[in-house]
């Protein structure tokens, strides 16, 4: 369905003041008229195991493997993966935001990590026309946590309970700029064709632009395919 443009040509930044390595890969498909049209053609639906603002869909299975078989020996390495482990794919979706501000649960409205394994990956590929909203990733300033580990989950939710608690009766809105808790320290722009990998233990959120990405349109909206992995 997807052709990879080969020779991929992965850039990897570090980002924080830890220097976390994340993965970006520009023009890594040279055409995703057949994925877009596969997202046209099916039922998008709300993903209730997680706080996604939106709804998603089952990805096509060759399109994830053929992911997966070109940057699977790139994240072993880059992230020093030790190599008796095995990837363990966990979900694989399109994904489409949906939700409007005023409907957000207050956790919806913070940066948020996926889990604490460390060796979990994001693997998120923007397949719409830009312009649509960036993804970024964020320290939070009370407890100077950028990745949230089993060591330190639980010290970081204390310490992020009183935000919690003041924002929850005042208006929802998306989380988009710093602020005295969260502190923006990397983002990664929304293109056609860019494929990203990083830790799903970094802090990180999408800033929502709410003219172009609220939207379950397939064709127009802020359309990524997301690959979550775990290697154990």
């Amino acid at each position: 369905m997807v052709l990879v443009k080969k020779p991929i040509k992965p850039q990897v930044v570090y980002i924080g003041e830890l220097k976390t390595p994340v993965i970006v890969i520009d023009d890594f498909t040279a055409d995703v008229s057949e994925l877009q049209a596969c997202a046209s053609q099916i039922d998008f639906n709300l993903d209730m195991g997680s706080y996604y603002p939106g709804v998603r869909a089952k990805l096509p299975k060759d399109y994830v493997i053929e992911v997966l078989n070109h940057i699977f020996q790139l994240i072993y390495d880059v992230y020093k993966v030790p190599t008796n482990l095995r990837i363990k794919p966990q979900a694989t979706y399109f994904s489409l935001i949906n939700r409007q501000p005023e409907s957000l649960t207050t956790l919806q409205r913070i940066p948020h990590f996926d889990t604490p394994a460390p060796y979990y990956f994001a693997i998120l590929q923007y397949l719409n026309d830009q312009p649509h909203g960036a993804t970024a990733f964020f320290k939070h300033k009370p407890s100077g946590f950028e990745r949230i580990t089993q060591q330190n989950m639980q010290q970081y939710f204390n310490a992020a309970e009183p935000y919690l608690q003041q924002i929850a009766p005042k208006p929802a809105k998306y989380f988009v700029e710093s602020n005295a808790y969260y502190q923006q320290h990397h983002q990664i722009e929304y293109k056609q064709h860019r494929l990203v990998i990083y830790p799903g233990n970094l802090l990180h959120s999408t800033l929502v632009n709410l003219d172009t990405d609220i939207d379950s349109n397939p064709d127009t909206g802020r359309l990524t395919a997301n690959i979550f992995i775990n290697i154990e």
